[in-house]
């Protein structure tokens, strides 16, 4: 029998403040979502200014990167015409987001949830999205 770690609520807010005071710092005001390793929602944010089309998108970045166990970034890049990912965003009712903003939350190697941001530039995204996540593994070593 296997193991499996498992994001508790305590560490999605662990991630939600450091994503957010990273949103803060880049001056970005940011939808966050935080999902467990099945895509399931955990916890969501919006920030007062954030966008307000960009809740759902913030949603499924977060559900792609844990189901996809990808980046939503590399997630795209194999979505194109001809790769083999072709098609995805018109999957799973359109869940599937194929922009950058959305990662996956290994620890230890095992995938534990997903991290999805939206209302900035992809790479704001990413950047703020890779903040919770780099404060939720400091927190656990």
């Amino acid at each position: 029998m296997k193991t499996v770690s498992k994001l508790t609520l305590d560490d999605a807010h662990i991630v939600m403040k450091a994503a957010e005071a990273r949103s803060r710092e880049i001056g970005v005001d940011m939808d966050i979502a935080i999902t467990d390793a099945n895509g399931s929602l955990l916890m969501f944010h919006r920030m007062d200014d954030a966008r307000i089309t960009s809740i759902e998108v913030a949603i499924s970045k977060a559900f792609t990167a844990a189901a996809a166990r990808k980046s939503t970034r590399a997630y795209g890049e194999m979505s194109g015409p001809g790769g083999v990912a072709f098609g995805i965003h018109v999957s799973h009712q359109g869940r599937f987001m194929v922009v950058a903003g959305g990662l996956p939350i290994f620890v230890d190697d095992q995938i534990v949830g997903g991290v999805g941001c939206s209302s900035g530039h992809p790479d704001q995204d990413e950047n703020v999205a890779q903040a919770g996540i780099d404060a939720l593994l400091a927190h656990l070593r």
